[in-house]
Formats: C-alpha cells, structure tokens, sequence
C-alpha cells in the first residue's frame, strides 16, 4: 500500500522538522508549506491524504485558507487537523464550522496527534464502506446487517463506497466527519443512534471538547442538507441519547 501524504503547514521551522520527523517515523509520506498561498497550491496539485494547518499563518490565515480548500470541488474532500495556539472555545468552534475535521490547541501530545490523524483517516478512505449500519461494523446491533452500497431517504441517496452524497440528484459537499455522521444514522434504518457511538466512530475520546465537537458537525451537516421533504428535517434529535433519520 501507498503510503498516506501529509501536507504540514506552518510558519514555524522547528514545528515542521518536528512533525516531519514523527510523520517520518510513523510511516507518513509528507510535503509542507510556509503560508496559505502555497499550502493552496501544493493541496491542488499534491492531493495529500490529510492537511495538518496552523491556524495562524502570514499572509492568507490559516482559517481562510481552510475555507478556500473546502469551497473548491479539487481540495473539498482532503481532511484538516487545524493544529493552533488559540484556545478559545469560539476559534474551536469556527474552524469546523468551516469545514475542518478535528481541532488541537498547542502544545499538545504526539501521541494523541497520530491517534486523531489515524481516526480521520479512516473516515476519508474513499473505498470505505459503512454497510447500512452497525451490524457490519463491529456488531453492535443496528441496520441490516446487508452490505448496502446506497442509501436512500426523503430526496437523499447516500453512496457508501464512493463517499457521495445526492439531494434531489445535485450532489452535496461534506467534510469526511459529516459523511460519516449521516451514513451512520441513516444506516440504522430509523433506530436510534447514541451520541457516544457516533463519537466513537469519529475516532474520538469522548471528552467535553469532543461533544461540543459533535455539535458543531452535527450543525454543520443540517445546514448542508438544507430543507427536507419532512417538515421533521433530516435529523431528529432524541435528547439525552443521540440521533435518527426522519422518513
């Protein structure tokens, strides 16, 4: 297998030898840019598996730059891990209102860096399949057990294996996390889906930060899909336990 391409992006010298060398040893083909511009140009023309951004960056910010690679149909699909000094709970909040797929304040652990690049790797596999459910994934009791490769609801067709989603045949751009969110309630087929297995799912610890996380795609993901058929949405909100479909 190819190995997986990181593209670092960060002003700082000494950041980016330090993550190339654990990306290095970890396995990871990496390329790295200074500023947005670059980081722009080499996302288009590289497609790497995954962007590390710092939030902060000269010139074009890191944030704007997120923005141009999400509203661009050549760079929407690659993941971002903003990397930031910021740690306010409002910067968290917009950088995956924009489209990115995870957020860590520096410093932080390395451990836990691959843990989240790993976890968001597998929900950006485009060959992955999420087969109408949990019952195909581990066994715990939702969906069909079938290996669907399209899921259909009100006016949405979900395409598993190619990581498309349809509303009313015009194709709708998500991040990796939001697909993964919609695939797996839909797959459950009406059932109701915990809060805590989502967050598993996304490969993530299950934290308050975390939840506040879930919030924030699964308000991203709303906005996306737009108007549903069912006055209801898309989504309903079980509260204190999860989320599922609305027919």
């Amino acid at each position: 297998m190819a190995q997986r391409k990181i593209l670092i992006v960060d002003d700082e010298p000494h950041i980016v030898e330090f993550l190339a060398m654990n990306l290095r040893q970890n396995g990871y083909a990496h390329c790295f840019a200074n500023d947005g511009e670059t980081a722009i140009e080499i996302a288009r023309t590289e497609q790497p598996d995954l962007i590390l951004l710092d939030s902060m960056l000269p010139g074009i910010s890191g944030v704007e730059t997120c923005r141009i690679l999400k509203q661009s149909s050549i760079t929407a699909d690659i993941p971002v891990i903003f990397l930031s000094a910021k740690s306010e709970e409002t910067d968290k909040v917009l950088g995956l209102a924009i489209g990115a797929d995870d957020y860590m304040t520096k410093p932080f652990s390395i451990r836990e860096l691959f843990a989240r690049i790993e976890a968001v790797l597998r929900r950006s596999i485009k060959s992955q399949a999420f087969y109408g459910g949990f019952a195909a994934d581990g066994g715990l009791g939702y969906g069909t057990g079938t290996q669907q490769s399209i899921l259909r609801f009100q006016d949405l067709q979900i395409d598993l294996s190619a990581h498309n989603v349809e509303k009313a045949g015009v194709k709708i751009a998500l991040s990796p996390a939001e697909f993964s969110i919609l695939a797996l309630v839909a797959g459950a087929q009406g059932k109701v889906v915990p809060r805590t297995v989502i967050i598993e799912r996304l490969g993530l610890s299950g934290g308050d930060e975390d939840a506040r996380s879930l919030d924030v795609h699964i308000r991203n993901l709303r906005k996306k899909l737009g108007t549903a058929l069912n006055s209801a949405g898309y989504l309903e909100t079980v509260r204190g336990i999860g989320y599922k479909i609305n027919e």
